[in-house]
């Protein structure tokens, strides 16, 4: 099982401010079905073929949390790419990840 960890730092206030980002965020970099998801709190929870993640925020980062098997492990730096660019993405007040 591999792992992979994301932490961008944020200056959002917490998951409430960036929720609809995210979630939004999420239906334009992944293509549909491909993962389910969930809320627990202000924890998402994704998983996905040979895949399970979360995202949170922490001490003001924005930290994505993969761990990945088979066939998702093949696809390592895809979705890690992939999940950097979602956090940076929601993680600033103008939503657009830029600064």
């Amino acid at each position: 099982m591999e792992e992979v960890r994301v932490a961008i730092p944020t200056n959002r206030q917490g998951m409430a401010e960036i929720r609809s980002d995210l979630e939004e965020a999420l239906r334009d970099l992944v293509a549909p079905g491909w993962f389910t998801s969930r809320w627990e709190g202000d924890v998402l929870h994704l998983e996905g073929p040979g895949a399970s993640a979360t995202v949170r925020v922490e001490s003001g980062q924005l930290i994505g949390h993969a761990r990945l098997g088979p066939p998702a492990s093949l696809m390592r730096s895809v979705i890690e790419e992939k999940v950097t660019r979602l956090l940076r993405r929601v993680a600033t007040t103008d939503s657009r990840g830029d600064g």
